[in-house]
């Protein structure tokens, strides 16, 4: 009888034991998939294709793509901590900098050489004839900049004209309604503009290297998942790649995704940009470089009111996510 209690005891403490030992051993947690949020510009589409065609997954990272259509509401959706990253124009993200200290671009997505176009109503010849009339434009961010460029071209200032707050997609249904007589935007609400009688006045093609969009990610999972962040811009380039070379399958991939017509997507006056052409614009020694843009950038907010003073630009790229992993 006390050898059969012995053994039971022995049994029941390394029964104990062996539960114990599991429970305490290190179980790898799943990490959650990094959130992006990107709008409706076709430069913002290639992480779609990384998505429909495994290129994150390859790469070793979940993502979820959030799509919407109203950027400044999800600009502030960012800021709040609801997204790790998000695609934005070079210029709002300045704008954005100025509230949101800790934030940092680590990819070039792509540069507009003509898709961002201001469309004119009929009767709109030539810039000059912009004088007293309504313009629509995103104020406060890039689109503000784009067409103040435009204006000096023709020796104009945005005191010549009546800046209306718009979104892009908000330009064709007010150029209809005669609410403005000219509005900045791109596809597809371009095309849709132009079926409506608009034409197009003038291009980002006239201003070269003026318009980049950008990813940025909170600075949060920066530091907390590194390698995550550098699989998504490996996954991100590879599919802008992958676009350029299968124009049509792209395109029916991302109509597919967005239920949007095929034919309003186009590559056409946008360069999706590669590591090599990234690589270069985070060179601060290069002329052309985005610390050079991001200045013009800053400069203007500065002017305008929209900031008050200028950050510290060095601290807003890293450029560590586009160097061979270590």
């Amino acid at each position: 009888m006390f050898k059969l209690l012995r053994y039971f005891s022995i049994f029941f403490i390394s029964t104990c034991l062996l539960f114990a030992c599991h429970a305490s051993a290190p179980t790898e947690s799943k990490r959650p998939p990094l959130k992006v949020a990107f709008a409706s510009f076709v430069g913002e589409y290639p992480g779609i294709i990384a998505q429909e065609k495994g290129f994150f997954k390859a790469q070793g990272v979940d993502v979820e793509l959030i799509y919407k259509r109203y950027t400044q509401l999800e600009r502030a959706n960012f800021s709040a901590g609801k997204y790790d990253g998000i695609t934005s124009s070079l210029g709002s993200f300045i704008i954005l900098s100025a509230t949101n200290s800790d934030i940092q671009g680590v990819i070039v997505i792509d540069e507009s050489t003509g898709a961002d176009a201001v469309v004119a109503q009929s009767q709109i010849k030539t810039l000059t004839d912009l004088k007293g009339k309504k313009l629509g434009a995103n104020l406060g961010g890039f689109s503000e900049v784009f067409v103040t460029e435009m204006l000096k071209t023709a020796n104009l200032t945005s005191d010549d004209v009546n800046l209306v707050k718009l979104e892009a997609l908000e330009i064709p249904q007010n150029l209809k309604n005669n609410d403005i007589q000219a509005g900045h935007t791109w596809e597809p609400h371009l095309s849709e503009a132009i079926k409506s009688g608009g034409h197009i006045l003038f291009t980002s093609k006239q201003i070269p290297g003026l318009i980049l969009d950008m990813i940025i990610f909170r600075g949060e999972t920066i530091r907390d998942r590194p390698e995550d962040v550098r699989a998504f811009v490996r996954g991100w380039l590879q599919a802008s790649s992958y676009w350029k070379a299968n124009v049509q399958e792209g395109n029916a991939i991302v109509s597919k995704a967005l239920k949007i017509p095929s034919n309003t997507l186009s590559l056409e006056g946008l360069n999706l940009t590669d590591l090599g052409e990234n690589q270069n614009l985070f060179q601060s020694s290069n002329p052309n470089s985005i610390y050079k843009t991001a200045k013009i950038y800053a400069d203007f907010f500065i002017r305008s009111g929209n900031m008050t003073r200028v950050p510290d630009l060095k601290s807003l790229f890293n450029s560590s996510f586009l160097n061979p992993a270590s």
